[in-house]
């Protein structure tokens, strides 16, 4: 059994503010017995404004709450999934990159974003992601920490079964999908799509989530989810921001995989004639 928390932020435009609430967020979550945090999607800056937003996005080796993050969770000896962080990438690109660090501060893995969020809304908001950053290209999967085998997605790659496939398959236990996901897409595909891949790959699906309004005027659906493997919701957070615990037991997974055993009947499907 692992007791884990999930922060739901109310991220800024601020990245000093962010981080003071982060590392506060690490020591809440190691006093209350967790062996990991796990954070939102761009826990150190959340900021539409993106003219605004170049002044404070730095490259990884000079991001302020990536290093007061590192240095908490050292001292309060907790494992940390930064959610993601909006940093300097190649060229005039950024990236959306979490980060795992265990509990010396030691960064154990990084993931690019893969699926950039282009849309056009109803509502009149539209978003470019790959107008600004470079997507990832490669899964990652990271081996025997507290969670055991843990597998890394961003936000919209949530909406990618195949990228869960691939995790699934190659061992994973454990996903996180940090988020800021927004309030109509929340509303109406959150649960649904997070249940599913739960099911889907047989394993934890853990998802802490941005929540409430924000600096820069949007409004994020919160709602950080704890899933297991049968599709059960052991802990959703509504609308309350903070740091919310949970426990999970890994040895679910073999009991749900061995009452439907899906992934055992995988097959390579062909082309559509």
């Amino acid at each position: 059994m692992a007791r884990i928390a999930l922060y739901q932020a109310r991220s800024g435009i601020d990245p000093a503010a962010n981080s003071v609430a982060l590392v506060a967020a690490v020591e809440t979550a190691a006093a209350g017995g967790a062996e990991m945090l796990f954070t939102p999607e761009m826990s150190g800056l959340l900021d539409s404004n993106r003219e605004r937003a170049k002044s404070a996005i730095r490259t990884e080796q000079d991001d302020e709450v990536l290093r007061s993050v590192r240095a908490a969770a050292k001292a309060s000896g907790i494992w940390v999934h930064l959610g993601s962080l909006a940093l300097q990438g190649p060229g005039d690109r950024f990236v959306n990159r979490a980060f795992l660090m265990d509990n010396e501060g030691e960064v154990r893995a990084r993931y690019d974003k893969i699926h950039l969020f282009d849309v056009d809304l109803q509502t009149g908001e539209s978003w470019r992601e790959s107008a600004v950053y470079q997507g990832g290209d490669r899964p990652v999967l990271v081996r025997d920490t507290p969670v055991g085998n843990l597998g890394l997605t961003i936000c919209y790659d949530l909406r990618f079964p195949a990228l869960f496939e691939r995790l699934s398959e190659a061992g994973a236990e454990v996903i996180a999908v940090p988020a800021a996901f927004t309030v109509p897409t929340g509303k109406a595909h959150w649960h649904v799509l997070l249940r599913a891949r739960a099911i889907e790959a047989g394993l934890f699906v853990l998802a802490a989530a941005q929540g409430g309004r924000h600096e820069d005027g949007r409004e994020t659906y919160g709602h950080s989810l704890v899933i297991d493997p049968w599709g059960e919701v052991l802990l959703d957070a509504a609308d309350q921001g903070g740091v919310h615990f949970a426990e999970i037991d890994l040895g679910r997974i073999a009991e749900v995989r061995s009452r439907v055993p899906a992934l055992k009947h995988r097959k390579a499907i062909g082309p559509v004639d």
